[in-house]
């Protein structure tokens, strides 16, 4: 039973790029020989057809080059993902709770459920994973419909779904992510009082996430979480590390500006009368 003074908090995390090294689209195209996946992508994006993140879930259900996918496919591409450092010392450690506050740990992710479930076996349980879901023809085991994306507002559906059935308040929701697909996450959270963390130099998250921590380690973001979210000092965040076998090395917190400044135009003076 948890105490009145144990606080219970959400950490969702992207997988793309945040949780990983890769995106799983470029995987599944290099294993099903698909040279132009990029192309196919800003083609949908231009076209504003599907919300970002969502692309690769459209191509497999409509495209003629990831018509052949089946769900085989995704597995053994999920085996072929690079996983950042220290991912199951971050799962872990969410897992035991920090400085007696209780951490469930999920992932949301437009890329296929199959797929991300493949690369975090062993590490994360499957119900844990939230990913696009295909329904497929039993007769052939090709998609034949796309049943649910997390991608924008989808990711924000998900992310309340589950706030709501474990009892978690929009104060103490974590989300990670890493691209232009977790803005409407990121905002709503936010909205919501919660925090945000941005693992990329992408300007749009910049502007919105409230941390921003550039890694090879996925246990990185744990850094800003004990730091901004649990009011923890340095030596508690160092000690942290160190039970887990790590070692803080190099933090450097300090906030870069990107200012522009141009001259202003000259002042018209006025004509005299």
């Amino acid at each position: 039973m948890r105490s009145e003074r144990t606080k219970h908090y959400l950490l969702a995390s992207d997988f793309d790029q945040t949780l990983s090294f890769n995106d799983s689209g470029h995987v599944l195209s290099e294993l099903l020989g698909v040279a132009n996946f990029e192309q196919k992508v800003a083609g949908l994006a231009r076209s504003n057809l599907v919300q970002q993140g969502g692309e690769l879930a459209y191509l497999i259900r409509h495209d003629p080059d990831f018509r052949g996918v089946r769900r085989q496919h995704l597995v053994e591409a999920g085996r072929h993902v690079r996983l950042k450092a220290a991912l199951p010392a971050l799962v872990e450690s969410l897992r035991h709770g920090l400085y007696g506050n209780n951490f469930s740990f999920r992932v949301i992710s437009a890329a296929p459920r199959e797929l991300v479930t493949s690369a975090l076996t062993g590490i994360v349980p499957p119900e844990h994973i939230h990913g696009t879901e295909f329904d497929y023809e039993p007769s052939t085991g090709e998609v034949r419909a796309i049943t649910r994306v997390p991608a924008g507002y989808g990711k924000v559906a998900v992310l309340d779904e589950l706030a709501q059935k474990l009892g978690v308040v929009t104060d103490r929701i974590v989300y990670v992510g890493d691209g232009s697909s977790d803005v409407h996450v990121m905002l709503h959270v936010n909205n919501g009082e919660g925090f945000t963390i941005a693992v990329s130099e992408n300007q749009q998250l910049a502007r919105i996430a409230k941390a921003t921590v550039l890694s090879d380690s996925a246990f990185s973001i744990l850094v800003p979480v004990l730091n901004q979210v649990l009011s923890l000092r340095t030596p508690q965040i160092r000690a942290l590390l160190e039970s887990n076998g790590l070692m803080l090395h190099d933090w450097d917190r300090s906030r870069t500006d990107r200012v522009k400044i141009l001259e202003a135009p000259a002042l018209i003076e006025p004509a005299l009368a």
